[in-house]
């Protein structure tokens, strides 16, 4: 588009796609974010174990602004992640000051996935924020190939939420998610997870390496609580999503998300009754590496098994 700072839409299939050699029970935990990882083009980033643990321990108990502030000087070709959730609108408005005190330097742009199942109240969100922050460059992300529910479901069958869940996953979620890190030639990004959500995020560091992917992730706001980034919101008057108002403390895709009850768990209205707690892109990629396998294998048995069509004279 013409105006840098307008969302830019990606549908392309340009990903790479996963080989299965990948074990889900090894350790990502070698230390370092290199370019032998599987988006081998992306900015090489080297922390070793002790240099990460260091830094963690530094910035433990710096104020997030500080985070943000030390993050942006440190990462070259740095991004936000964000589904427009509370934690994810905090800490844009933050970089937006950040922008402000140092108007020269690199710039964070924010990169969305849209799934094509997101509530219309994030779609109304996405326009008021870009009101606000007007010099916030947005980059979209699409399913591959296809721009519309009506198109996603002609390829991949109706509810493939439901019939297929770790393809949806993948289809909607991750692919887009490495075509971003590889188009956009992400070497690392801030994200709104926060250890008082709970579940698998209730240990996590400030910085974390997910060598898999090649890329550093940061978790700015890891210390705050839902009741801290909601005040915020308040107090600063940034745009959130109307759901909020409703019951709805942690919100993706319609079909997978419900209101909290009163003394629930902030996320405990994602994948209501399910042993899920995470969407796929936090996940490990090799999961689906293994599932595509396995998925191409079953596939491949069909169609050998298939009776051969009588050719008729």
């Amino acid at each position: 588009m013409a105006s840098e700072n307008k969302s830019q839409t990606s549908t392309r299939a340009s990903s790479p796609k996963l080989d299965g050699k990948f074990d889900d029970n090894a350790s990502v935990d070698s230390g370092f974010a290199s370019a032998n990882s599987s988006t081998a083009n992306l900015p090489l980033i080297s922390l070793t174990k002790p240099h990460l643990d260091h830094l963690n321990k530094q910035l433990e108990n710096m104020e997030a602004l500080d985070i943000l502030r030390f993050c942006k000087t440190l990462f070259p070709n740095l991004f936000q992640t964000t589904a427009f959730g509370l934690t994810g609108l905090v800490t844009l408005d933050m970089l937006s000051k950040l922008a402000k005190e140092s108007p020269d330097a690199a710039p964070v742009d924010l990169i969305f996935l849209d799934t094509l199942y997101h509530f219309k109240e994030t779609y109304a969100l996405v326009d008021r924020v870009q009101e606000r922050y007007p010099n916030i460059r947005l980059h979209v992300f699409k399913p591959a190939d296809v721009s519309s529910v009506d198109e996603f479901e002609a390829l991949y069958g109706e509810k493939l939420y439901e019939t297929s869940e770790e393809l949806y996953d993948w289809i909607a979620k991750v692919e887009p998610q490495n075509r971003a890190y590889q188009d956009l030639k992400v070497a690392a990004v801030f994200t709104g997870r926060r250890r008082s959500q709970g579940g698998a995020r209730g240990s996590i560091p400030v910085i974390e390496l997910d060598e898999e992917r090649g890329i550093v992730k940061i978790n700015p706001l890891v210390n705050w609580s839902f009741q801290q980034v909601k005040a915020y919101v308040d107090e600063r008057q940034v745009p959130y999503n109307e759901l909020l108002d409703k019951g709805y403390k942690s919100i993706g895709d319609w079909h997978s998300t419900s209101p909290v009850a009163a003394g629930e768990d902030e996320r405990a209205g994602r994948w209501k009754g399910k042993n899920k707690t995470e969407c796929g892109i936090h996940n490990k990629q090799s999961r689906y590496a293994q599932f595509l396998a396995e998925n191409a294998r079953k596939q491949a048995q069909a169609a050998a098994a298939a009776p051969a069509e009588t050719v008729q004279a």
